[in-house]
């Protein structure tokens, strides 16, 4: 063995074995990206693939007479029905009735919310005087008070206003309380430190720390408006999308039935959207999966 043969294997043991890569396989690792692990990039538009789905489902459903005319009319029946409806007056007039009652209804629910959450949230006497009857509302079904409002209130707007808000404040109540505890309480002995006064503190440290729960509430509240609607315009109701159904109901007109329940879903589906984009928009500082 010679010198240099001594001297190539003592390097070799030092610098350890040497790998061989192909070309095309560093190529290939130097463009493989790091798996994503999150929901990706936002669709444009993703909110409406759903129901597009739904609604296509009917349309091919319909067409092949796969769903029955007698159980659920045509999309094209809903679309006719609901031009004549709109034609002679009848579905934009109790549309904006509905709309009249589920807003004054939803801000006033939505405000009850959000002050008695934050009376129960900053103090221990307030949680001991409000929890406990908004637990008590909350599992008793919106139907079961009804009667009740009747004798109460009677079978106008009052009482119809005073169920959907009384239905709209507990899932504000609830997401607002909540997220009211969750703050860190290291910014509220931050807050003592600097010598915050109560009314900062609320406007600087509880109410931003509360808004993620306060929107998750809204969004809640906004779907519960409409369905309380959809109850108290059943009760002798002159006018509304529920008194419209309800009519149509007694005549037996089910596409008139379905017309109104589309205005319904729309409504949902339009105050939801709504409501996250306001959402996205005042949390965008955050980052979040969703963001």
């Amino acid at each position: 063995m010679t010198a240099a043969t001594v001297e190539s294997t003592a390097t070799r043991i030092a610098t350890g074995p040497t790998t061989t890569r192909s070309p095309a396989l560093e190529s290939r690792h130097q463009t493989k990206r790091p798996r994503r692990l999150g929901p990706g990039r936002p669709i444009p538009g993703g909110w409406l693939l759903g129901p597009a789905i739904l609604l296509g489902v009917w349309i091919v459903g319909s067409a092949v007479g796969f769903i029955d005319d007698r159980t659920l009319p045509a999309p094209l029946t809903i679309l006719d029905t609901a031009s004549q409806l709109w034609s002679d007056g009848r579905l934009p007039e109790n549309i904006l009735a509905s709309l009249k009652l589920a807003s004054v209804s939803l801000a006033i629910g939505v405000t009850l919310g959000v002050v008695l959450a934050l009376i129960s949230g900053l103090s221990r006497i307030g949680e001991a005087v409000i929890d406990g009857p908004i637990q008590i509302k909350r599992a008793i079904p919106t139907l079961a008070i009804i009667p009740l409002a009747i004798l109460w209130f009677g079978i106008g707007d009052q009482m119809k206003i005073i169920i959907i808000s009384t239905s709209v404040l507990i899932p504000v109540y609830i997401n607002t309380h909540a997220q009211l505890r969750g703050v860190d309480v290291r910014y509220a002995e931050l807050a003592q430190t600097v010598k915050l006064s109560q009314w900062q503190f609320i406007r600087r440290v509880a109410l931003p720390g509360a808004v993620p729960g306060f929107f998750t509430g809204l969004r809640l509240a906004v779907t519960i408006s409409w369905l309380a609607l959809v109850v108290v315009e059943q009760v002798n109701a002159t006018q509304g999308v529920g008194y419209l159904m309800n009519q149509a109901r007694v005549y037996g007109q089910l596409d008139i039935v379905v017309v109104g329940l589309v205005v319904y879903a729309v409504f949902g589906l339009v105050g939801d959207t709504v409501v996250r984009a306001i959402e996205r928009r005042a949390l965008s500082w955050r980052r979040s999966l969703g963001s």
